[in-house]
């Protein structure tokens, strides 16, 4: 349910307002990276993803049957905790399964089980023996793998790849509005990304081939990111340019 402002405990001298974010923002609720749907405070520079501002106080999970899952403004216990999903840090609001230990973010707790354009349609998978397109490797965390089960994505890596571009990302477009109006910085970021080079397209094909392989691997990518992101609507073609 979205609502166009809320008062939230975790923040309660200030309302937040809801709005649409197409550049990266620090989720201040579960300490991850959001793009899209957000609620931001205007006095402040406070924001949290859709999940974190109207958290519910329970869930269940369809992986982990047996478990309830139960909503924390911080992690459980002194030790430190990692998310089931991701595979990350958890350092900020969390749903914990009090009886099983396992954790998941808010955004890993939310991801769709089914992506799909029309097109192309991604599931979420707990595990799977197929190589991820990102890292070549099998195993790890949850996946999204391709209904033709050619394309194949470890959440973990898509993790991984927005911590590791994040300050490049931010720097990139502080260079890019010293020299550009803001029509054309716009117009940079919402450009369609080449991710031929970033992918691991199947061997042994025809140079065609091989090009429609990188532009579906691409398109699933920005599927992926924008659902580990917190918003699976969200325009993310210029963020994921700008990691690769």
């Amino acid at each position: 349910m979205k609502y166009s402002e809320i008062s939230h405990y975790y923040h309660p001298h200030h309302t937040l307002k809801f709005e649409y974010s197409e550049f990266p923002f620090k989720c201040d609720g579960c300490k991850q990276v959001g793009i899209g749907s957000r609620y931001r405070c205007s006095f402040c520079d406070f924001d949290l993803h859709m999940h974190c501002a109207i958290p519910s106080s329970s869930i269940y999970h369809p992986f982990y049957t047996k478990c309830s899952f139960q909503f924390f403004s911080k992690p459980p216990g002194d030790k430190p905790r990692f998310c089931n999903a991701c595979e990350r840090d958890v350092t900020g609001f969390v749903y914990h399964c009090k009886d099983c230990g396992f954790d998941l973010h808010p955004c890993c707790a939310k991801l769709p089980m089914v992506l799909d354009d029309g097109d192309i349609k991604l599931y979420l998978y707990r595990k799977v023996s197929a190589s991820c397109q990102k890292c070549g490797r099998k195993g790890r965390s949850w996946s999204y793998r391709s209904s033709c089960k050619k394309y194949n994505l470890h959440v973990a890596c898509v993790k991984d790849m927005l911590v590791e571009n994040w300050d490049q990302f931010y720097s990139a477009r502080s260079d890019l509005g010293k020299n550009m109006n803001s029509t054309t910085s716009r117009r940079l970021d919402n450009r369609i990304p080449s991710l031929k080079s970033t992918l691991q397209a199947p061997p042994k094909k025809s140079k065609g081939k091989v090009k429609k392989c990188a532009e579906v691997a691409g398109l699933a990518m920005q599927f992926v990111v924008s659902a580990v992101l917190g918003d699976p609507t969200a325009l993310v073609a210029g963020f994921v340019a700008s990691l690769f």
